[in-house]
């Protein structure tokens, strides 16, 4: 807005212009088009690391602490990005976050319609019921409760359970699609035996990541299981000894679809030594480590990692993973929704990054 004295009368014009579109509830495009019309993503999200050994006392510490009941209901730390001005958002698009279940505790049953699941980090002995179906959980199991599934977790075991929630919150909040709702049982019946969906016959596995065309019904298996998971791993390291990395995804049995309508998920396997090709990818990203130590370069930054860690890869970062030892991790992303509306993209670099800093545990938090 001009204030020079010297104004002419177009310059006057103007600024009397601006003020009345603004006092309109408008915004002129013109002077905000390089804001909106980015030449690539530039997410808010920053890459950022969760290490375990930060997450797990204080996970520890919420069991004894914070007890479950009605209002809370869930014991759950979430991831939160820097970047995203306070929100308890891994990504953009992504909750993620650590839920803890102590002996004998049982979270209490309520649906909603952000779809979600869950990677078991550690423990045994829980299972969760969706629509009936109790899945029991073991340690690298991926359990899935889709959007608006009753859904609850229950430990009748003397040990404590830790897994990762993942879900597509952030995005169905900016659709404006949150619905919740608790159930009016403090826990929902348990019909017939356990795992019923696993008898839910079709391919657990893609051979490939998913291109296809969304499935807007989510994954009838429920539950896939960590056994299986790292039989397919092994054979398909073996089929390519000579590649750095073997992944698959894991898909709808029925339609080859991605598990849910809003969220991939998949496994990565490094083999020890060997790094991968740097890439570029539209969407965002969460990884959690299962097994084995190495590095990630995101954007030029160094993050090292182990069993238990999480982090986060946001839209168009360039990352490269390199294993000290062979490494498995689990990830989930939003590729599906990009995927159905076209924009999903992925550039590869030509070579590896310069690593220009190296992440702290606590740096800028």
């Amino acid at each position: 807005m001009t204030t020079d004295a010297t104004a002419t009368g177009t310059d006057r014009e103007l600024d009397t212009f601006y003020r009345d579109v603004d006092a309109a509830g408008l915004t002129p495009l013109w002077t905000i088009t390089e804001e909106l019309l980015t030449p690539v993503p530039r997410p808010k999200a920053v890459p950022w690391l969760w290490p375990a050994r930060t997450y797990r006392p204080l996970a520890e510490r919420a069991i004894g602490l914070i007890p479950i009941e009605r209002g809370g209901e869930r014991r759950v730390l979430s991831l939160r990005n820097p970047g995203l001005g306070g929100r308890p958002y891994a990504a953009g698009t992504l909750w993620g976050a650590v839920q803890c279940l102590g002996p004998h505790e049982t979270a209490p049953a309520h649906r909603h319609t952000p779809g979600a699941i869950r990677f078991v980090i550690e423990g045994d002995g829980v299972f969760t019921t969706v629509n009936g179906d109790a899945c029991d959980m073991h340690p690298g199991d991926l359990v899935l409760t889709p959007g608006w599934a009753w859904h609850d977790h229950s430990n009748p075991s003397d040990g404590t359970m830790f897994w990762f929630d993942g879900l597509d919150l952030p995005m169905i909040e900016a659709l404006d699609g949150v619905f919740f709702e608790p159930h009016p049982d403090l826990n929902q019946p348990v019909e017939g035996p356990h795992n019923r969906s696993e008898a839910v016959t079709g391919p657990r596995f893609a051979d490939a990541p998913v291109t296809g065309e969304l499935d807007p019904e989510p994954s009838p298996l429920l539950v896939y299981r960590w056994a299986d998971t790292a039989a397919e791993l092994d054979r398909r390291a073996e089929a390519r000894p000579d590649d750095s990395e073997v992944e698959l995804e894991y898909v709808n049995p029925r339609s080859g679809a991605s598990v849910l309508p809003t969220l991939a998920c998949g496994m990565h396997r490094v083999i020890a030594g060997r790094s991968t090709a740097p890439l570029r990818r539209a969407g965002n990203q969460v990884r959690v480590v299962h097994r084995g130590h190495g590095h990630s370069v995101i954007d030029g930054r160094r993050f090292d990692w182990g069993p238990g860690d999480m982090f986060v890869v946001p839209s168009w970062a360039a990352a490269e993973h390199h294993a000290a030892e062979t490494a498995d991790m689990f990830t989930i992303s939003d590729s599906p929704v990009l995927r159905a509306l076209g924009i999903y993209r992925e550039q590869r670099l030509p070579a590896p990054q310069q690593v220009t800093s190296v992440f702290r545990t606590g740096e800028d938090a």
